[in-house]
């Protein structure tokens, strides 16, 4: 494909490529961005499209078919237009906005800015002389020195700013610091410090990074979707912003959610950053402080609700599969519980949805259990569940839980449901509260006495298992604690509230009041915890560990709809790659290091399963799903440029 030069030379829009004359450029020869946009549809060559490139003989019909093959195999048949995954890593590229990226214009576009990694050839190639010091720097050098710098910020949000401020100026190099030191950086750009982005993001805001639907734009929403510049998306996160993390209704300012996750479905699983998509639906918020808050970005009106949210809902998701296809991934995160799980039943039949809240979370939980019967031993139907919370995240788990349970013994999801117990605010859920529970709570209302607390509900079921989900803070105290280690001699307790400060309990509070024998898992990171001269490294059941790899498995596979059976499948992967030495350092989950690897086995058996359940539609299927997957995946490395 052309140099800067070249293409300037051999075509009639030459003064396009002149003196950094990008989209949207002006100066002395340089036209208007509509103007650019018009020449530049007149030009034949185009770096996604190689037959195009016959056309200026640049690359034989051999060269061309052959690197076609190879940008159709990667991300399950959509074409790699900015050389993104494994397999298109060796193929120089060509750094295309509407017309060749060059000079000021190709140093200002976080796609294809390398900074000082510029080589000379591309240097003189790219009109970059002059621009930049004359000092080559290589990539790993770049990474080294931008994690020098980000470990002298002491406060969390400066880091995350760094890490976006780092985003928006060049991407690849923003991938490959997180992708090599991503057991440091996950804490900053994900939980536990994008709760705090959220609640301050209308300070630190400085340029968008996903769109925005609000009431505003009732009737135009697929107008609004049509200004997002790239087309072939694969992967949205959407939310409404009312119920962030455990910190409750942040409106607008909830972006900072999806923008996060579809980092790390980028960074774990290997999607696109070109094809993931955050959105955030603005329907007001309820939230005082937000409301009065003269940084606030968004609409300043109560939350809608009813008729006029269900309609911009029902309009969001058309405009979606007009625009995008049926076989975009639509991941609903952080919407409040009695949105949640409407919308996911509504949807679930006509959309490939998915809600992390409810699916992801029960599937990672589901690993650390199944992980976690290698310690104490016996099978998942041999042991009591009890929940400290009933929503989303509560009952999605208990659900999963019956259905592996089901799976394993061939036994009735009713009888199996019967295994585990949940306690919301008003006590023990139990069939004589029927009348007045929500209806995503009914099933779990079993024949027995009613109770009030936490700890008499231990005390009438002696669980095996006790999880809290229910956002409050150091709910597991001390008490309860050690009644779980009565009756249990290893007993397993997952506190997995987010962010930190609404955790049931700490990593050091479970093994110290349990004399070192809990089996612990937590929502967010705990440091290593030495007790009785044993250091032990307390596990983290994160979502991270499930939807990225998850959606990869999707995207690949060409599936049309999200089945239980391919989420089971996504926890049995997990929980398979825990190993002694894991359990050996209090673990029951793999450590992060590994996180590429274990996506790529998660995308292969998710996707195994869509062939299987005849949901797939990227026909034939591959003969090694996981060398394809690992095919698929993004890789941060720059690229050369011609």
């Amino acid at each position: 494909m052309l140099s800067a030069r070249t293409a300037a030379a051999a075509s009639p829009a030459a003064s396009l490529w002149k003196r950094g004359g990008g989209a949207g450029a002006r100066g002395d020869g340089c036209t208007s961005c509509l103007e650019v946009r018009r020449r530049a549809a007149a030009v034949t060559v185009r770096a996604a499209q190689p037959k195009r490139v016959e056309a200026v003989a640049m690359e034989s019909a051999a060269e061309t078919a052959e690197a076609e093959k190879e940008v159709a195999a990667a991300g399950g048949g959509v074409e790699d237009k900015y050389g993104e995954d494994r397999a298109t890593e060796e193929l120089p590229v060509t750094p295309w906005a509407f017309s060749v990226a060059s000079g000021y214009t190709l140093l200002r576009d976080p796609h294809h800015n390398k900074g000082l990694a510029f080589t000379e050839r591309e240097r003189d190639a790219h009109y970059l002389r002059g621009l930049l010091p004359p000092g080559v720097v290589s990539q790993d050098l770049q990474v080294k020195k931008i994690m020098h710098n980000l470990r002298q910020y002491k406060v969390p949000l400066q880091r995350y700013v760094a890490m976006m401020d780092l985003q928006e100026r060049n991407e690849r190099l923003f991938y490959k610091l997180l992708i090599d030191n991503v057991e440091e950086l996950l804490p900053v750009v994900y939980t536990p410090t994008v709760g705090e982005a959220c609640q301050k993001y209308g300070s630190i805001f400085r340029r968008p990074q996903g769109l925005y639907v609000s009431l505003r734009d009732k009737g135009k929403v697929i107008d609004v979707l049509r200004n997002w510049p790239e087309r072939n998306i694969q992967v949205i996160v959407v939310t409404d912003g009312e119920r962030i993390l455990g910190l409750g209704d942040l409106g607008c300012q909830g972006m900072g959610i999806p923008v996060g996750k579809l980092s790390l479905y980028t960074a774990l699983g290997g999607v696109r950053p070109s094809a993931c998509l955050p959105i955030t639906i603005d329907v007001g918020t309820n939230n005082e402080q937000l409301l009065n808050d003269e940084f606030y970005i968004g609409l300043r009106q109560r939350r809608a609700t009813g008729e006029e949210y269900h309609e911009l809902m029902e309009e969001f998701m058309d405009a979606v599969k007009q625009i995008y296809g049926e076989k975009v991934l639509i991941q609903f995160e952080d919407f409040a519980n009695h949105n949640a799980f409407d919308l996911l039943a509504k949807y679930s039949k006509s959309h490939l949805v998915f809600n992390d809240d409810i699916q992801g979370t029960a599937s990672v939980v589901l690993a650390g259990l199944l992980s976690s019967l290698k310690v104490v031993g016996g099978t998942l139907a041999e042991h009591t569940y009890l929940f400290l919370g009933a929503g989303e995240a509560g009952t999605g788990i208990a659900e999963l839980i019956a259905l592996e349970i089901s799976k394993q013994t061939n036994a009735p999801i009713e009888e199996c449901r019967k295994k585990v117990f949940l306690v919301d605010s008003k006590g023990l859920i139990v069939s004589s509260r029927k009348n007045s529970l929500q209806p995503f709570k009914t099933s779990w209302a079993h024949e027995r006495e009613p109770v009030t607390t936490l700890l008499d509900a231990i005390k009438s079921i002696r669980p095996t298992v006790l999880i809290g989900t229910s956002g409050v803070g150091r709910a597991f105290t001390k008490e309860v604690i050690e009644a779980m280690a009565s009756f249990n001699e290893r007993p397993v307790i997952f506190s997995l509230s987010n962010p930190t400060s609404h955790s049931e309990c700490t990593a050091e509070e479970a093994y110290k009041w349990t004399q070192g024998r809990a089996v612990f898992a937590s929502g967010s990171p705990f440091d290593p915890v030495e007790y009785d001269g044993k250091i032990r490294v307390p596990g983290q059941a994160n979502n991270a560990y499930i939807f990225p790899g998850f959606g990869l498995g999707v995207v690949i596979s060409g599936a049309i709809r999200v089945h239980e059976d391919m989420l089971l499948a996504a926890s049995e992967t997990l929980a398979a790659q825990a190993t002694q030495e894991n359990f050996d350092k209090g673990s029951i989950f793999p450590p992060f290091t590994n996180i590429r690897k274990i996506s790529a086995l998660i995308a292969a058996s998710v996707a195994a399963k869509a062939y299987e359940l005849g949901l797939a539609t990227r026909l034939p299927r591959p003969r090694d799903l996981e060398k394809y997957a690992e095919s698929c995946m993004y890789t941060p490395v720059y690229r050369s440029y011609r």
